[in-house]
């Protein structure tokens, strides 16, 4: 595969799908900003490695988010990956309405094994079905039910029982 024919449509796609990858893989990673943009370059060079095959893909937004979430898993698994930074404060300031929801948020979501995490971020954020979530993170879709019901109990915990204060209107 050439240069030409691999970069056509790549420049286009990396541009319109970065800033959801972004926020895709920032509540992956529990708002760790930095390892989000990380992943986010491995998935684009990964999609770019393999473009001829993804542009030619019924969904290549879902095979890039797929690579994404493989990638969030496989650098769980990896012991560096329980390093944390501390004191460490965001580049920009949020636009979000209500920064402490999100801090709320993001804290119960951190307080998530790393595959439940993946399976709310799918399911829930990304709106997934349970065979696409299944799909992407290459389990079975009974492992995606049984871990949607384990997370959802423990947000429960961690947020209380009426999560609906936390719904936005």
């Amino acid at each position: 595969m050439g240069q030409n024919s691999r970069e056509d449509g790549y420049g286009d796609f990396a541009a319109a799908r970065a800033g959801h990858l972004y926020r895709s893989a920032c509540l992956l990673t529990a708002g760790d900003t930095h390892l989000a943009e990380d992943l986010v370059q491995e998935t684009l060079g990964r999609v770019y490695v393999h473009w001829g095959r993804v542009s030619r893909a019924d969904n290549p937004a879902g095979y890039a988010q797929t690579m994404l979430t493989r990638a969030f898993l496989a650098h769980r698994r990896r012991r560096s990956s329980t390093e944390r930074s501390t004191a460490a404060f965001p580049d920009r300031p949020g636009t979000d309405e209500d920064p402490s929801l999100r801090l709320t948020l993001l804290d119960a979501l951190a307080g998530l094994p790393a595959k439940d995490r993946a399976v709310v971020v799918l399911r829930y954020w990304e709106d997934r079905s349970i065979q696409e979530t299944a799909d992407a993170m290459n389990v079975s879709p009974a492992a995606v039910r049984t871990r949607s019901v384990r997370a959802l109990a423990r947000l429960r915990e961690l947020l209380g029982e009426d999560l609906g204060e936390y719904a936005r209107t």
